[in-house]
């Protein structure tokens, strides 16, 4: 691991070389909201951003896709288009790094998703740092930091970016740019530290996560999932946003003429009606707390049982999506028996 530094001035230059290696994407400001999309010039890109609408999952695992094609006299034809394309996102978040680095174990694990990975393998990561809001609790998940999972990482420190460089192919972009990084100072390493642990101090959201399987175990028939079921929609906008909720649905959509068609597939939600609902009916979480609780287990106990830590990585992009104000945070606290004032 290299550490570097860039002068916040030469930022531009620099992202003008990241052409070389993929087209460019970061946040943009769309209607008072944050979204990764292409740049059609730098000076749209807010790296000051809170959240992104959107997780990075979209780029790794799109909202829809075609699998295959099939006609007859041919068969199966894998569908390869845009796997190869090139891309560079510049100013991820360290929770949806570790979001990606979750992703990875289960798409790129025992059984490994073939179309995941050539996209992880052909898209360039650069992070950044960023400031907790109120909604933040990254820290308690332990994703507020990563050491994994990006080809840069860049650091505020006033008028530079203390940058790690964290793979090869960072390096190369690097050694592309010439003379345009330094090396730190003893200097920018205390400063470093100084805003490291100002950001810790910043957080105003905490929740605790140790023994949070047992507590979970304990509070299997808890009166807390009815209660939820009553608020909850069923909307799915929390498995939306969520970086590392990765449900998906597949469905053959077949011509009409009857000469071939396509396999898509197209994200699914553990809170969907159907998403339990097999062959002859039946339907192993009807109700809307059943599968609000199946949730919560599998993010917070089952993943944990699988992986060794929970899926969620506190980014609060479901607090601020849920159109009914449930709160990850309050729940768990409500299974502890911390005591909120208000509505959960």
């Amino acid at each position: 691991m290299k550490i570097l530094k860039l002068s916040k001035d030469k930022l531009d230059f620099f992202a003008s070389v990241l052409q070389r290696f993929g087209e460019v994407h970061a946040p943009v400001e769309d209607n008072g909201e944050f979204v990764f999309r292409r740049l059609a010039r730098w000076s749209e890109a807010r790296l000051d951003y809170q959240r992104t609408i959107l997780p990075l999952k979209k780029y790794f695992l799109p909202p829809r896709e075609t699998l295959l094609e099939y006609r007859p006299g041919t068969g199966y034809v894998p569908a390869e288009r845009d796997l190869e394309a090139r891309l560079v996102l510049f100013g991820v978040h360290a929770c949806d790094i570790y979001a990606l680095n979750i992703l990875d174990r289960v798409f790129t694990g025992r059984y490994a998703d073939p179309y995941y990975e050539t996209r992880r393998r052909n898209i360039a990561i650069i992070g950044i740092d960023c400031r907790p809001d109120e909604r933040c609790f990254c820290r308690s998940m332990r994703a507020d930091f990563v050491d994994r999972g990006f080809d840069l990482f860049f650091h505020d420190l006033g008028d530079a970016y203390l940058t790690i460089v964290g793979t090869a192919l960072g390096d190369d972009m690097v050694l592309a740019t010439g003379p345009l990084f330094s090396p730190v100072t003893a200097a920018d390493i205390e400063e470093y530290k100084r805003r490291s642990a100002g950001k810790r101090a910043a957080f105003r959201l905490e929740v605790e996560i140790r023994d949070l399987p047992e507590i979970f175990e304990m509070e299997y028939d808890s009166g807390i999932w009815d209660e939820l079921g009553e608020r909850c929609l069923s909307c799915g906008s929390c498995s939306v946003v969520c970086p590392t909720c990765y449900c998906f649905d597949v469905h053959d959509e077949v011509e009409l003429a009857g000469n071939g068609g396509r396999r898509v597939r197209t994200w699914d939600s553990c809170l969907f009606s159907t998403h339990a609902l097999v062959a002859g009916g039946e339907n192993f979480r009807k109700s809307r707390a059943s599968r609000i609780k199946f949730r919560y287990y599998h993010k917070q106990r089952g993943f944990v049982a699988e992986y060794g830590r929970p899926s969620c990585v506190g980014c609060g992009r479901c607090i601020a999506a849920c159109p009914v104000g449930i709160d990850i945070t309050q729940v768990i606290d409500t299974l502890r028996g911390v005591l909120h004032a208000g509505p959960q």
